[in-house]
């Protein structure tokens, strides 16, 4: 697999957010949305307005009989907080002589640091895909499977998958790369636009989403 830059790294962090001011928008009515990760506000089925455009851009482009299902968008900080030290926890149990900066960034390859996280600031999404019943195609993995639990399977290219896992996850990417969204190559259901994360791989000089409040 080619070099993975882990939204941890200085290439990321140090990166600008220019904020543009625009406002989250609801998800549901306009794709589909899974409630799994449901929260009692709705903020799960949030995204800014221009990364909900160009996921329904992204739907447009894909095979008939496909779509997107819109698994968790914004992410309040406190529960990005949560997530980042709870996976830290795991590792630091796991692998008990880790040193701090190597498990903070080890912890990065599946949860962003609070500081950076494109979750909090409604330019990342978590998506997978369906049929026309609602019937999620094979991705290889779940949503959320961690490296640990996957095997590493849960890299977008990771090399063991089946091949209708490999088939679907190009499907996706080929409509939402021509959409405008960019992947976290460590998790094949996590796309983002707009974030420090996009500007490091697209060459843009700032993000223009910043954490905002819900």
């Amino acid at each position: 697999m080619p070099e993975i830059v882990l939204i941890s790294d200085p290439r990321v962090t140090s990166l600008p957010v220019e904020e543009c001011g625009e406002p989250l928008r609801d998800v549901r009515g306009r794709l589909r949305v899974d409630g799994r990760l449901a929260d009692d506000a709705g903020a799960y089925a949030h995204l800014r307005e221009g990364v909900l455009t160009r996921l329904e851009a992204a739907q447009a482009l894909l095979p008939a009989g496909c779509h997107i299902v819109v698994v968790e968008g914004y992410r309040p900080p406190a529960l990005q907080r949560k997530y980042f030290e709870d996976y830290k926890d795991e590792l630091r149990t796991a692998f008990p002589g880790m040193p701090p900066e190597e498990l903070h960034s080890a912890a990065s390859r599946y949860v962003s640091p609070i500081e950076v996280a494109p979750h909090t600031a409604g330019a990342a999404v978590d998506l997978t895909l369906c049929d026309d019943d609602g019937v999620e195609l094979d991705m290889g993995t779940a949503v959320n499977d961690n490296p640990e639990q996957s095997g590493g399977a849960c890299y977008t290219d990771a090399p063991g998958i089946g091949a209708d896992a490999r088939q679907n996850r190009k499907i996706l990417a080929a409509a939402l790369e021509e959409a405008g969204l960019v992947n976290y190559p460590t998790e094949w259901w996590h796309w983002s636009y707009g974030d420090r994360y996009w500007a490091m791989t697209t060459g843009a000089a700032a993000a223009v989403y910043g954490p905002v409040g819900f």
